[in-house]
């Protein structure tokens, strides 16, 4: 399906729980794993205390926004029961919730009884990387929280997703994905949506650097863009290196995806992304 390329002005600032945050300028999401199974940390400081310590690194760095994730999304992982994902986030969140309550918090989830609790535990935004698409609830639910919702593309599930992903045209192909997704979300109430293409997720190496090349075409929906690029397969498997020597790549490509029109960088290096932030400031003086 094909849609008018009209294109709309892009939304600057985002509303939760009687707050706004400003994104007229790219902001910075530093991602906190409370998971045993994530493919950069692998469980590594994934407790309630060094996430604690982490985050406060992450805030004094720049981060705008903290994700708080508990199942592992990385290629071949299975679906987790809400029950051991609340297991692992509640505790997390409560304790950012408490020790840092102006920070805007994010849960990664795509469970709705995930996403209701994480929001009375002091979320205010949904991260789904499923759009709705493993909880058919999930898009009313978040209508009713009233909090903003990041909507993902994936082709597949993070079980399948890599298993030889096709496309017609990746870039028109996620566009017409996302419009479709923005009109469900809008017809169910959500008020603030950010779009996210999911490098990475049910793409091959030249699928997601086809789509970065033209990520700016998605600034057409009028919605924030999020690049979830962060030491993923598409920097060190092009590289030749690991996900633990992936930085510089990764800051490469932010670069290039804050140039492409991102409003918010996920990212597991809270420093280096800001500084690409700054630097493009200067740039664009």
């Amino acid at each position: 399906m094909m849609f008018k390329n009209t294109v709309l002005p892009v939304q600057t600032t985002l509303q939760s729980k009687g707050r706004l945050l400003d994104i007229s300028t790219p902001v910075i999401m530093g991602i906190l794993n409370a998971t045993p199974d994530s493919f950069y940390n692998k469980g590594r400081e994934s407790d309630a205390d060094s996430i604690l310590r982490n985050a406060e690194r992450m805030l004094s760095e720049g981060a705008a926004i903290l994700d708080v994730g508990g199942a592992s999304t990385k290629p071949g992982s299975g679906i987790i029961a809400p029950d051991e994902e609340l297991r692992r986030v509640l505790p997390v969140l409560e304790a950012l919730h408490r020790r840092f309550p102006d920070a805007w918090l994010s849960v990664d989830t795509y469970h709705s009884r995930v996403a209701k609790e994480a929001v009375a535990a002091g979320a205010s935004i949904i991260n789904d990387v499923s759009s709705g698409s493993i909880d058919s609830d999930m898009i009313a639910t978040v209508a009713k929280l009233q909090v903003p919702y990041i909507a993902m593309h994936m082709q597949g599930t993070p079980a399948t997703m890599q298993q030889n992903p096709q496309y017609n045209n990746v870039t028109q192909d996620i566009l017409n994905y996302l419009r479709t997704t923005i009109d469900t979300c809008e017809a169910a109430g959500i008020k603030d949506i950010i779009i996210d293409p999911g490098f990475g997720f049910g793409k091959t190496l030249e699928h997601n650097y086809e789509l970065l090349r033209n990520m700016h075409t998605l600034r057409m929906l009028g919605k924030p863009i999020l690049a979830g690029i962060s030491r993923k397969g598409m920097v060190w498997k092009a590289l030749g290196t690991t996900p633990d020597e992936a930085l510089n790549g990764t800051t490469a490509l932010h670069m290039i995806a804050l140039q492409q029109g991102a409003n918010i960088l996920r990212v597991h290096d809270v420093k280096e992304a800001t500084e690409v932030v700054t630097l493009l400031r200067y740039l664009h003086c």
